[in-house]
């Protein structure tokens, strides 16, 4: 099979409001070293994604001039307000309107991720012909996550938050990771689909997944085999456990 183009839209505007500085943008605190961003930026250029494109914000000069300085083609662009995950991975699509192939969304602040298990998804998805792919993991405790429901065949046909979910859905201990392939094509047509339908009046990403699936377009995932590499850094602690973990690993 000819091997698919792939971009790599990284989302890196957020402020890290629970983190100690939150005049810092998150995914500049450091990480044995190194800003967050950066082991999420080295991992796009390890999957040979032809372009890498980072969606910043907060303290957006600071990021961009870190990035290039370490990546020269690495193309930033701007989001102005934080209006959500949906409207993050949408400012993105003037830069790829002319790209054709594989998409893949990463955070900044999820710097645990190998080369490994992406490589591994991006095969799920090819195998699977999906128009979109979801990394998942199970936790022993999965509460305040997003649950993801499959079919029989392992496609999924949901995925409810932790406080929208019946009883029986929160069972459930597979959970979203917030990492995706997508095609890039169907992925920024959904987003023109988004409406902000919830009290913040952001526009959430896992919205299009209700696109797809009106559609009768095929959604798979990939459970991660190290559900630590999909853990977000939201607090000083969760950055120490991933020094942590990160240390045991070289």
């Amino acid at each position: 099979m000819t091997k698919r183009l792939l971009a790599a839209v990284i989302m890196a505007a957020g402020k890290g409001t629970r983190m100690k500085d939150p005049s810092r943008a998150k995914v500049m605190y450091e990480l044995n070293g190194f800003p967050m961003i950066h082991y999420v930026t080295d991992l796009a250029y390890e999957l040979e994604a032809k372009r890498v494109i980072v969606v910043v914000g907060h303290q957006r000069e600071l990021v961009t001039e870190f990035l290039r300085r370490e990546h020269p083609t690495v193309e930033a662009v701007v989001q102005h307000q934080q209006l959500g995950t949906g409207h993050a991975v949408l400012q993105a699509e003037p830069a790829l309107r002319d790209f054709d192939g594989d998409t893949v969304v990463l955070s900044g602040d999820v710097p645990m991720l190998t080369a490994a298990s992406m490589q591994e998804l991006l095969r799920h998805h090819h195998a699977t012909k999906a128009i979109a792919t979801i990394l998942t993991a199970r936790l022993a405790d999965p509460t305040g996550y997003g649950r993801v429901l499959r079919n029989p065949d392992g496609s999924v046909y949901k995925i409810v938050e932790h406080k929208d979910a019946t009883e029986e859905e929160r069972r459930v201990d597979e959970i979203n990771s917030g990492i995706y392939v997508f095609d890039r094509k169907r992925l920024f047509e959904a987003l023109h689909q988004l409406t902000p339908a919830n009290a913040q009046g952001e526009y959430y990403l896992t919205d299009v997944f209700e696109g797809f699936w009106k559609h009768h377009l095929t959604v798979s995932a990939l459970l991660a085999s190290h559900p630590d590499e999909i853990r977000g850094i939201n607090t000083p602690d969760q950055l120490e456990e991933a020094r942590v973990i990160l240390q045991h690993r070289s």
